[in-house]
């Protein structure tokens, strides 16, 4: 899959992936994507966003039928298909995908991969402002005022 991803080819996802195979955690922590006609929609979208992915994988090991990669992906942001134009930001993440094989095909993965840092690497979700954390560091320390009985001391 890494190869096929490198490349752009879309071909590697039918070639590896059983046509009901199940894929979590790709498009979104809890999304499901079913076989290649799903699954081929999404590496399209993440590499019409990110043509110039390269995708490294950093560690792997199997048990059974189970292999498991640690890997890690660079890119810049060139396309607009994740809905935010694209800006030409360069994007390093890391993930780790937990695959079952049987008979040689994919018939289920599971991704971890921090979709956050992409959308904070390429603009789309900020840090909050220093003023909005004074504001919520101000509104908990009132309200652990008010949540203390009379007489009792926040210090013990």
């Amino acid at each position: 899959m890494v190869s096929g991803s490198n490349e752009g080819k879309t071909q590697t996802v039918h070639e590896l992936l059983l046509s009901d195979a199940v894929a979590v955690g790709q498009a979104g922590a809890e999304v499901e994507l079913h076989g290649p006609q799903e699954f081929v929609p999404f590496v399209e979208q993440i590499r019409t966003a990110f043509p110039d992915i390269k995708v490294n994988v950093e560690d792997a090991f199997g048990a059974d039928d189970k292999v498991v990669l640690r890997w890690s992906a660079r890119m810049t942001h060139q396309g607009d298909t994740l809905g935010i134009p694209a800006n030409g930001k360069s994007v390093r993440l890391t993930g780790i995908s937990i695959i079952r094989i049987v008979n040689g095909k994919i018939v289920a993965g599971w991704d971890n991969w921090d979709q956050l840092g992409m959308l904070q690497q390429i603009g789309a979700y900020g840090q909050p402002s220093d003023h909005l954390a004074s504001l919520v560091i101000s509104i908990t320390t009132s309200l652990a005022c008010f949540s203390q009985t009379p007489g009792e001391s926040r210090h013990g």
